[in-house]
Order: C-alpha cells, then structure tokens, then sequence
C-alpha cells in the first residue's frame, strides 16, 4: 500500500506536517509514504521521525502543461491508495482523480475529493494540518512535533563547539527568515542593530556565558552587521538542517524569529523565546514552559519590538 501527501511550503510547513505523517505511519504501518515538496523543503526530511519519501515538485513555479503531465505521470506509476492534499487550491481534487488514486482528502469542497475536511485555521498549524486524517476516519489526537537528529550531526555539533572553544552552555541566535519571505514583504526580520542590544544586555547578566551565531544561507548581511558590533560572537554556519537543530538543542537559550529554525526549536523542546510581527503566535508556538515569545504591538512592524521589551521577557 502507498500513501501519497502533497505538502506545499516552506520547512516550517514540513515540519508542522510531521505529526500528521507519524499518525499516517501508526495507522498504516505496512504502508510506504510519499510526500511532494517543493525543492526548498526537501531539507526539512533530514529531520523527519518518519520513514518517507520526498519528492520535490515547484508547486510556486509557472509551470507548463508540461511539468504537470509529469508528475501525473510519475504519480500514477505508483499506484497510490490514499493521497492527502495540504495546498487548498480546488484544482488539486481533480489532479488526484486524474492521477488515478480512490481515495482524495483534502480540504475545501472540490467535487474531485472523496473525502472532505474543514480547514479550521484558528487552531495551531499543526493541528489544523492533522485534521486532515479525520477524512480518513483517524479520531487520534495530534503528536508534538518532533525531529529526529542523528547521531552524527550531533557529533559534528560537539566538535564545532569545541573548536570554538566551547566547552559548558551557550546562548544561539538565529537572524534570518526566508528569502522568499523577504521577497514577499512578509515582516520577519528583526534589526542587526536590535539584535545587538539584545545580546549585549544578555552579556552583562551572564558574561561567561558564550554568544554563537546560527548563520543560514540568506543571512549573510545581518550576520555581518553583528559581527562586527560584537566582536565576541561566535558565528556558525551549519551545513544542513539537521547540524542546525543539533546546534539548537544544544543551546541554553535560542533567540529568533517566526521561521523555520523556531519550529526546530520547538520540535527539541529548546529553551526559546521568539518574535512576531503580525502573525498570531497561537497558530505556531505551541503552549509549553520552555517557549515564550514578544509580540510587534498592532499594527507596527517586528522592528517596534523594542530591546528592553526582549530583555524584561527573559530576565524577570
């Protein structure tokens, strides 16, 4: 038996899916997994506790007639039994028919599923994406999110800590969202210059505590800017997810964003403290002692989140 699910997103959408495909794995233990991703995401199954199979599809790309005939194609050679849609595009229905597969569940009321389940957006993310199984007659309720990270990454973490000179806890920021987000205007991105004044009211609490800069590959100008203001940084660049959330868990304190390298901190269950602009945190930071976060107040951009509001949130 084989299951399909079409996952369009980011990492931080991947990883929200993760309960759903645990409680797809525990319903159907015999059946192989599928999920189509795009390119971007496909990082984010290093981490998966699920034994899938991503297979990167540019649902965001203009694609031809063309690139969709493919896929159908490739689809319909597997012969899937179930398919699980989390895009709400009401086209999707129809695609799945064509591809060949019984039994369709997705949300919306496209007349091509067979199964149709309420979008309720006004709960975690990661819940409103496991009640999809409800379509499948699944009434258990949703796993944590959670990551497995192997053995090796964390042994490459240790070594780089220690190379720095490491040897006791660490406080880790990471910086950066997206570039995608950026190019859409999506406010996530907290000033270099705040940033500073974060750690530097963090350094005066605890001055033997090091400061370790998570750098992703888009962050490149705000990790420069920090750099250069503090000169006792210690910047990092993790290859790959899966060293990313090693350096993660073990950090005694992870500061960022609304981005996918928060949803790996909630996956280890890090001592985390996040900033929103908009977004209602509800959707995407669970309720746990470990996590807090600041908020932009309404209607002002995350850079209205001023240094003194973060430094009260962890020091009281």
């Amino acid at each position: 038996m084989r299951i399909l699910a079409l996952v369009p997103g980011g990492i931080g959408d991947q990883l929200l899916f993760f309960p759903t495909l645990e409680t797809l794995q525990q319903s159907f233990p015999k059946a192989a997994i599928d999920v189509v991703v795009e390119p971007r995401a496909v990082a984010a199954y290093r981490l998966c506790p699920v034994a899938v199979t991503p297979r990167p599809f540019d649902f965001k790309a203009r694609n031809s007639l063309a690139d969709w005939a493919n896929l159908l194609g490739i689809l319909r050679e597997q012969e899937y039994a179930i398919a699980l849609s989390l895009g709400r595009n009401p086209n999707i229905g129809l695609f799945l028919w064509l591809a060949g597969i019984p039994q369709r569940v997705g949300y919306g009321d496209s007349l091509f599923l067979t199964d149709r389940v309420p979008y309720n957006g006004h709960q975690h993310a990661a819940h409103a994406y496991h009640d999809l199984v409800k379509g499948l007659g699944i009434a258990t309720p949703p796993p944590k999110v959670r990551i497995a990270v192997a053995k090796a990454d964390l042994e490459w973490a240790n070594r780089e800590r220690t190379a720095l000179g490491i040897t006791g806890g660490y406080i880790a920021l990471h910086p950066g969202a997206s570039l995608l987000s950026q190019i859409k205007g999506i406010d996530k991105i907290y000033p270099a210059a705040q940033w500073v004044e974060v750690l530097q009211g963090l350094q005066a609490q605890a001055p033997d505590l090091p400061m370790v800069l998570l750098q992703g590959p888009e962050d490149g100008a705000i990790a420069q800017e920090m750099v250069a203001a503090l000169p006792g940084i210690k910047p990092m660049v993790p290859p790959d997810t899966g060293k990313l959330a090693a350096l993660i868990a073990g950090a005694n304190l992870f500061l960022c964003t609304d981005s996918a390298p928060m949803h790996i901190g909630v996956a280890v269950e890090a001592n985390l403290l996040a900033l929103f602009g908009a977004t209602d945190p509800a959707k995407l930071l669970p309720v746990h002692p470990n996590f807090q976060f600041v908020q932009a107040p309404a209607g002002q951009p995350i850079a209205a989140i001023t240094p003194t509001a973060i430094l009260a949130k962890l020091l009281t």
